[in-house]
């Protein structure tokens, strides 16, 4: 597999060198030369998840690592189920949050550390990561004890439920965390500066683990061959899918998945107040403003990293950008759309209830919609007990961390101070 960095074209890796980079030169975003095109999509999702999955991935990756140590990849990777639960006639949700940390970013952590944990060879690596929320839970618990890897994660100190903080902060081992006195946007731009900075990158062996890393996003395509084959068991028509965005890996690999060949009517990128997408979509002028804090933190971002890919895709795939549907909720909707899906009798969290929200403002009568169950709603138990008056039980994964100390350092946004205590840990 051969890909270039979208800043520098001529700068060209392989997937291995890809995964180990993280970012290329001044920041840039790498992309592959050639997305392959699928046969026989029918007799593709007629197979089991897995086995499916191996197929897909191999597509890509077959011809650089061979295809059975793409098979072994996989099956060592994707191990929990991800069913598709109705909501109502037109609408179902792809749950994908029943992996070791409750959320979606299991698939892709999960894979990223086998993948890691097979090219590192004798280096020691760091990997260097910003979280909103779920990503800091997925790499720890995927790195986690790995001999020849350290992990240090980026918070917004303040800006995430109680129980997605512990879920990676009260782990220790070779899992450093830290608050950081800010919003997500500038835990990531600590993160792209880290990378920028030569003694930091080379001295530490810096990796990412954001969905920057094409690892990530190469994974989360396999859960959309998912969603579509269990809808079509139940609908003929190509789903529409709704996406809880924020810094649009998610999506990114959804229109991989497309591109690949598979049925998808449309995509709709379904965010909060922070809504710079949207308005880029409806106006055409990019212009982020100023990050809000919402009860759907994990989408608390105004400078999407990997929206330079979206573009990438429906510019080489001549898809206008109008394709995309971009649909912006209040806090006030978001409130609204928790309580219509428990009206119908199934309880949600924010972030998915933003995406249930928008297939219903825009789904025509004969279309069918999914939207994607990011989290488990426990992770967000202070949330949907107040808004829906409930109080959630704590599944086992995090009634196993609710009394545990955190055990985070807490920095300014400040990259000398970043960057001195990196080395003051690492060295």
């Amino acid at each position: 597999m051969e890909l270039y960095n979208l800043k520098h074209p001529s700068q060209k890796v392989s997937f291995k060198e890809a995964v180990q980079l993280g970012l290329g030169k001044d920041r840039g975003l790498f992309f592959p030369t050639l997305i392959p095109v699928l046969d026989d999509i029918e007799g593709l999702l007629a197979l089991p998840f897995v086995e499916r999955s191996k197929k897909v991935l191999g597509a890509w990756l077959a011809s650089e690592l061979g295809q059975d140590a793409v098979d072994k990849l996989v099956e060592r990777a994707f191990n929990f189920n991800l069913p598709l639960v109705t909501v109502d006639e037109q609408r179902a949700c792809l749950e994908l949050f029943h992996g070791p940390t409750l959320a979606f970013k299991d698939f892709g952590a999960r894979f990223m550390a086998q993948c890691v944990n097979t090219f590192v060879g004798d280096t020691r690596l760091t990997i260097l990561t910003a979280t909103s929320g779920d990503t800091g839970a997925a790499v720890a618990d995927a790195f986690y004890g790995l001999e020849k890897v350290n992990v240090v994660v980026l918070y917004p100190k303040g800006k995430i439920s109680e129980l997605q903080e512990k879920m990676f902060t009260t782990l220790g081992k070779n899992i450093h965390t830290v608050a950081v006195s800010s919003d997500f946007d500038a835990c990531q731009d600590l993160v792209k500066r880290a990378f920028d900075d030569a003694d930091v990158r080379d001295g530490l062996s810096l990796n990412s683990a954001n969905s920057i890393n094409i690892s990530r996003l190469l994974a989360q395509i396999c859960y959309y061959f998912e969603a579509v084959a269990q809808s079509k068991q139940r609908h003929d028509a190509d789903p529409v899918i709704a996406v809880p965005s924020g810094n649009f890996g998610n999506l990114t690999a959804g229109l991989f998945a497309k591109a690949m060949g598979l049925p998808v009517k449309r995509f709709i990128a379904a965010t909060n107040a922070n809504d710079t997408v949207p308005r880029y979509l409806a106006n055409g002028q990019w212009q982020p403003n100023q990050t809000q804090a919402t009860m759907s933190n994990a989408m608390d971002v105004s400078e999407p990293s990997n929206w330079p890919r979206v573009e990438a895709i429906c510019e080489k795939l001549g898809w206008p950008l109008s394709d995309l549907v971009g649909i912006s909720l209040s806090e006030e909707q978001t409130s609204q759309a928790l309580a219509e899906l428990y009206a119908q009798g199934y309880v949600s969290e924010p972030h998915a209830a933003i995406a249930a929200k928008a297939l219903s403002l825009t789904l025509l009568p004969d279309e069918v919609g999914i939207f994607l169950g990011t989290a488990h709603p426990a992770k967000f138990k202070d949330v949907v007990d107040r808004e829906l008056s409930l109080s959630l039980p704590l599944p086992a994964e995090l009634a196993a961390v609710a009394s545990k100390p955190i055990l985070s350092a807490e920095l300014p946004a400040d990259f000398a101070a970043l960057k001195i205590y990196l080395f003051k840990i690492l060295s």
